[in-house]
């Protein structure tokens, strides 16, 4: 199985702080890092550095160039990222005392994408293929659509959760993935409801879809038709959340295209999620095929 994945690619400006600024208030950062990110980005950084084939399509400015090189390094195929004349997306993250994040976003060539250039990407694509999604890029409908005309499967993660996600063909979706708070709001159920009920809600309402929802340190659920499945947490000392989710996603897509069993990929996911909050960063933190797998 190919992945394709046409998401975000953003600069990380990772600012470290006591606690996540309020309203008015002007606060002292006790460091300053840029990295690469985006949750785009870092989803394609784990699909290869799990070992899974994988293209990532989207755009970037001339400050973004750097971004293709790292991506590259990892064994990303980054043929099918366009560059223009404007900015990179950007992102400015808050690491607070507890290891919580808050992150502001600006779109840059993540909204510079055009449908021409989505439809040349995917002419490459066929049956048997993978299309990989978030919510950090412009026309997602129409990708789904033309990549289920196509035959391909495909996969998206609702996040950041808007109410333009209500307006998408997410029935046509193989998988789902969501947190509990993006997965409370997507089945209409007030935030801090029950997690079982949480899924019970969303494999009624999307009966074609795989649900997994990912519930922070009580672990994941999945949802299928009849079946349901759960794993825990690989527990590990918190150093930085920001590439947990992007993690678990691109291991857990990984552990699909290697064959294994829905449980196995969820461990495998967890496993792979628990080692990237040990370390500090984004992509620098996602750990290799080796150790997740051997």
């Amino acid at each position: 199985m190919r992945f394709l994945n046409y998401g975000s690619v953003n600069i990380d400006l990772i600012f470290t702080v006591d606690h996540i600024v309020k309203g008015g208030e002007t606060l002292q950062s006790t460091s300053l890092a840029k990295s690469a990110g985006g949750k785009g980005a870092n989803q394609s950084a784990a699909l290869a550095k799990a070992g899974a084939e994988v293209f990532h399509a989207g755009k970037i400015g001339e400050d973004g160039v750097f971004l293709l090189e790292l991506l590259s390094s990892y064994g990303v195929d980054t043929s099918l990222i366009h560059r223009y004349e404007g900015a990179t997306g950007q992102a400015l993250i808050q690491l607070d005392s507890q290891k919580q994040n808050a992150i502001i976003l600006y779109g840059g060539g993540n909204i510079a994408i055009t449908t021409h250039e989505i439809d040349e990407a995917l002419k490459l694509f066929s049956s048997g293929d993978m299309l990989v999604l978030q919510n950090e890029i412009v026309h997602n409908g129409h990708l789904i659509r033309e990549a289920k005309k196509r035959g391909m499967k495909v996969c998206m993660n609702l996040a950041p959760f808007d109410s333009s996600l209500h307006e998408l063909p997410l029935g046509l979706l193989d998988l789902l993935v969501v947190n509990e708070i993006e997965g409370a709001n997507l089945a209409n159920l007030p935030e801090g409801s029950d997690f079982s009920d949480i899924l019970e809600q969303l494999v009624k309402d999307y009966p074609e879809s795989e649900i997994l929802l990912t519930i922070g340190k009580e672990g994941c659920l999945y949802g299928y038709k009849e079946e349901r499945i759960s794993e825990g947490i690989y527990d590990t000392p918190v150093v930085d959340t920001t590439a947990a989710g992007d993690t678990f996603i691109g291991y857990y897509l990984a552990s699909l295209s290697r064959g294994f069993t829905v449980k196995e990929c969820l461990r495998a996911a967890s496993k792979a999620a628990g080692l990237a909050v040990s370390r500090p960063g984004a992509m620098a933190s996602i750990p290799l095929a080796r150790e997740v797998f051997d």
